[in-house]
């Protein structure tokens, strides 16, 4: 489980999940996030913010103020962007080191691979992949 303290926004995403035993109700959980996800500048859709590996576009940027980083991000897909939407609200305003040594158990805990394609669960780890190596450029 992720540490309730340090990750506290991604830990109360996480238990949301956690709660609802409809596959169902996770998918439209994920689905209103992304709607709910601001637009980003045109300037992030560049190769280096693009996340690989995913069916859909998906571009992933951060920037840092005050050791703490500020995520924004892009899917031309409304599940790919609500999960975009999840990460970006569980790992906004921490640490490099610590989006860096997030135990990436916390997908499982989700309980979304019920409610995920096969290739989306994938694009969720790699969206995550990618977050952590940008956040890692900090360090």
């Amino acid at each position: 489980m992720v540490n309730q303290e340090k990750y506290n926004n991604l830990s109360k995403l996480v238990e949301k999940l956690k709660k609802s035993e409809d596959p169902k109700r996770k998918y439209e959980y994920i689905l209103w996030l992304g709607k709910k996800l601001k637009e980003p500048g045109n300037e992030i859709l560049i190769e280096e913010n693009k996340v690989k590996g995913c069916v859909s576009e998906v571009f992933v940027k951060a920037n840092i103020k005050g050791g703490k980083l500020f995520w924004e991000g892009y899917s031309d897909a409304l599940i790919t962007k609500g999960l975009l939407a999840f990460l970006i609200s569980g790992l906004n305003e921490l640490t490099p080191n610590e989006v860096v040594e997030i135990d990436k158990k916390f997908i499982e805990d989700t309980g979304l691979k019920t409610s995920l394609t096969p290739s989306r669960s994938n694009g969720f780890l790699n969206i995550l992949l990618k977050m952590q190596s940008q956040a890692n450029e900090f360090l």
